[in-house]
């Protein structure tokens, strides 16, 4: 039961970090599409 834990843990960060970066890409390719979007 512990390992289990620790890849539901795993797997939990895991999709947090990818949506974290996806987020952080969208963010970027919404500047390149649409210039009137600047970031200070």
């Amino acid at each position: 039961v512990e390992k289990d834990y620790n890849v539901a843990m795993a797997a939990l960060a895991f999709l947090a970090l990818m949506t974290a970066l996806c987020n952080l890409l969208a963010d970027l390719a919404y500047a390149v599409v649409d210039p009137r979007i600047r970031y200070s």
